[in-house]
């Protein structure tokens, strides 16, 4: 016994002390999961934009009819909200072991950073390069009426 209470009822065999390790266990774990929520929360309820939550894509295509037949798709399939074409870019690269120079054409993707991993899943199944390229950059900010208008075309 100490200070007149048997070693079983202690701190160290569970009681008080067993529930503040294990409550700030918890918290810790659960930070990044609450503080992803509640800022997703906060931007619904007050219209602001959260960093990320957005991405835009890029894709190369060797010619416009690719390139429109792939936006056309990507879109009706509500992969992205919009897909501009910008053609006439020039490419250089290395492809098996030599330097290539191409013309190709531009897709530049608006897409939820959520859709990016099924955006490239039907690109890399609609496309006919061996190795389609599909790259994206998270939107950190921009005009919040566009941004908002990309949310809802881009169901989650």
């Amino acid at each position: 016994m100490r200070f007149g209470l048997p070693a079983t009822e202690g701190l160290l065999a569970g009681g008080p002390l067993r529930a503040f390790f294990v409550t700030a266990l918890l918290s810790v774990l659960m930070h990044a999961l609450l503080r992803t929520v509640g800022l997703r929360a906060f931007s619904m309820a007050s219209e602001t934009y959260m960093a990320g939550t957005h991405s835009a894509a890029f894709v190369t295509c060797p010619n416009e009819q690719v390139a429109k037949d792939l936006a056309r798709g990507i879109v009706e399939k509500k992969l992205a909200a919009c897909v501009n074409i910008v053609p006439k870019i020039t490419s250089v690269y290395e492809w098996q072991g030599k330097i290539e120079e191409d013309s190709e054409v531009l897709l530049m993707i608006k897409t939820r950073s959520s859709k990016v991993a099924s955006l490239a899943e039907y690109v890399r199944s609609n496309h006919p390069y061996e190795v389609a390229e599909v790259i994206s950059l998270p939107i950190e900010q921009g005009n919040p009426p566009y941004l908002k208008w990309l949310g809802d075309a881009v169901p989650e």
